[in-house]
């Protein structure tokens, strides 16, 4: 299920648009939403994110390493630019915290994630997306 390369431009872009992802965790510590200004396509099925802020996110991953990966866009929509402003993605998280996947997710970063304080301690998280669908449950990858 390839990302277009629409899609791959607005996630890469969404932070600085105003529009970042957001990733849903539950673990011990119970549910958890975070937004991920670091969200980047990895490849054709994967996202991936730096997580360098390591709080409930990192802790609730170690429980159960499922997430949904929310981006909600209206004006995409709007603009016609998305047939849905709102894309879920649903899979299972693996953490790198050393290696040449580590290593290849920062390299993919945007700037301003590779010089943010503590980006060198960060740990790649990637995603190996199961499901995605738009707000009405269709699939669209």
């Amino acid at each position: 299920m390839p990302f277009s390369d629409k899609l791959t431009t607005l996630i890469r872009n969404a932070w600085d648009d105003g529009y970042p992802l957001l990733v849903a965790t539950n673990g011990s510590l119970g549910p958890n939403i975070t937004p991920k200004g670091s969200m980047i396509v990895f490849d054709g099925e994967h996202l991936a994110w730096w997580e360098r802020s390591k709080r409930a996110a990192l802790d609730n991953l170690q429980a159960d390493p499922r997430v949904c990966i929310m981006y909600a866009n209206m004006k995409a929509q709007r603009d016609g630019v998305l047939e849905s402003g709102f894309l879920r993605f649903f899979g299972s998280v693996v953490l790198h915290e050393s290696g040449p996947v580590r290593e290849r997710i920062f390299s993919m970063l945007v700037p301003r994630e590779q010089t943010h304080a503590g980006a060198d301690t960060g740990i790649g998280a990637v995603v190996k997306i199961e499901k995605a669908i738009d707000i009405r449950g269709k699939p669209f990858l």
